[in-house]
């Protein structure tokens, strides 16, 4: 491998790790999103009396069953949201490991 591929390399794995990073800066924020709904649709089904959304900046008076299937499917969502970007994460770490083992050599 020439001075010139191994620095191709080694951008390319920056490159790839930037992604890595971007993708569990995404994960957290879903992550969070996905707890907060879950704790959200546990919180309504509890719930006995009547239920409020809010939109924007006000608060409305909704139907409790229209709320909790909002959540849900918010939930379905978000949860392939969280499982692309771990098919994504995974994707990225096997090519770095890849280009980390062939710079590894490199450098023996």
């Amino acid at each position: 491998m020439s001075k010139k591929e191994t620095e191709e390399k080694l951008r390319e794995l920056n490159i790839i790790e930037q992604n890595i990073n971007q993708l569990l800066i995404q994960k957290q924020a879903f992550q969070l999103e996905l707890n907060e709904t879950e704790s959200a649709e546990e919180e309504i089904s509890k719930s006995k009396g009547e239920a409020y959304k809010i939109l924007g900046q006000i608060m409305i008076k909704a139907e409790k069953n229209k709320i909790e299937k909002d959540l849900k499917e918010k939930i379905k969502l978000l949860e392939l949201r969280l499982k692309s970007i771990e098919t994504q994460e995974k994707h990225f770490q096997e090519n770095a490991e890849k280009l980390r083992e062939e710079l590894t050599k490199k450098i023996k």
